[in-house]
């Protein structure tokens, strides 16, 4: 019999194979995942909840916010996105082949997402601008009243829904009439495990949310042959779920004398790759509980920790976006929908594990974990997440 194929070579294979062949298109994607990963603990040290995000929808309007920056604004941004040293004019195209690489891949991805910039209604939008926000983000530019907060908001809202299929119904819910430059993004994403779970041998089981707090959960259970790794570095296991639509999750489940906190701290785009050659082929038992996260972020405190803190300041230079300057960025906002679950009906139990005498090891997520999903083909990380409690979203 010959030798099992590395994980690192598949995955050469595959980025080959998708025409990620491209050094500066990898490039790019590395980079936006090391944005990502930072961004990621920007936001999970502020709060014990839930915490869910998708770095390549917020990559994607943050750039569009870059091509619009000038002289130190774009030299910031440049810096606080990782892309230091990178051709600001370069960008748009490389990210547009990556969009279609991850957008347009075979099979398609469940992924609904949008990202627009929103200055105010008296500031004129340069015309390429409009078509570089458009055709090489798949964005929306739009200039907004923002003098009557409340039909701005729902605008915003609207163009949330139709962005999602009405996964988001609210990204925002009251602006201030004093706002001047908007970005949002947003994203919703339905998990289609494969294989997918038996619906029938679901049960409630105990999630252990913390030392003092113990919730009781839907508990998806199959036994199959899956990739799974530990890392001994920081006492965690990492399960591999591939999906039905050319992604995977990678589930990352803390010993249990480890904080998930102390997991996410060494999380890095470079920590992620290391887990994916690591991964290897064992018969298993998994349970996995059955949760939904809706997550929004408004993500101005949480970027100028990353020392993006020009754009929020008097007079940025954006004078690409049209007129002289341009507005200062008010806020960013950003929503993340997803479900798991068993998204099947049921099938036969057992999977392919092959029987014997006794049965497979068990690997069950009944305590904070972490997610991170990303195309196979491409390598990009779509999103990262806590579930640090199934029964909240």
């Amino acid at each position: 019999m010959s030798p099992p194929v590395p994980v690192s070579l598949v995955l050469l294979l595959l980025l080959t194979r998708a025409g990620t062949s491209d050094p500066a298109v990898q490039d790019l994607t590395s980079r936006n995942a090391d944005f990502g990963t930072r961004l990621y603990r920007a936001v999970a040290g502020r709060t014990d909840d839930n915490v869910f995000l998708s770095p390549f929808t917020l990559s994607g309007g943050l750039l569009a916010l870059l091509t619009a920056a000038g002289g130190l604004t774009q030299e910031q941004l440049l810096q606080g996105l990782t892309l230091t040293g990178q051709d600001p004019q370069a960008l748009p195209d490389l990210f547009q082949t990556l969009r279609n690489l991850v957008l347009q891949a075979d099979p398609p991805l469940n992924l609904k997402q949008g990202v627009a910039i929103f200055p105010p209604h008296d500031f004129q939008m340069s015309a390429p601008y409009l078509d570089v926000v458009r055709t090489k983000f798949g964005g929306k530019a739009q200039s907004l009243a923002y003098t009557t907060p409340y039909e701005a908001a729902d605008t915003i809202n609207r163009w949330a829904q139709e962005q999602t299929g009405d996964q988001v119904q609210e990204l925002v819910s009251s602006l201030d009439p004093q706002t001047q430059l908007l970005v949002a993004t947003v994203a919703s994403y339905q998990t289609r495990f494969n294989p997918p779970f038996n619906s029938s041998s679901t049960q409630d089981e105990r999630f252990y949310v913390d030392k003092y707090h113990v919730a009781m959960v839907p508990m998806m259970f199959r036994a199959d042959k899956y990739f799974l790794a530990y890392d001994r570095s920081v006492k965690a296991g990492v399960l591999k779920l591939p999906m039905t639509d050319g992604a995977a999750m990678l589930a990352v489940l803390p010993d249990e004398d480890v904080d998930v906190t102390a997991v996410e701290e060494e999380v890095t785009s470079e920590k992620i790759k290391t887990w994916i050659r690591q991964l290897k082929k064992t018969n298993l038992e998994v349970q996995l509980p059955r949760f939904t996260l809706e997550r929004s972020y408004s993500l101005r405190d949480a970027l100028q920790s990353l020392d993006i803190t020009q754009v929020f300041q008097d007079d940025p230079d954006f004078s690409n976006m049209g007129g002289t300057n341009g507005p200062k960025l008010t806020q960013v906002y950003h929503k993340c929908v997803i479900a798991a679950d068993e998204s099947s009906g049921a099938i036969s139990s057992g999977g392919g594990v092959n029987t014997s005498s006794s049965p497979p090891p068990r690997l069950t997520f009944n305590r904070p974990f972490l997610v991170i999903i990303y195309q196979e083909t491409s390598g990009t990380l779509l999103f990262m997440g806590r579930v640090a409690n199934p029964t909240q979203k």
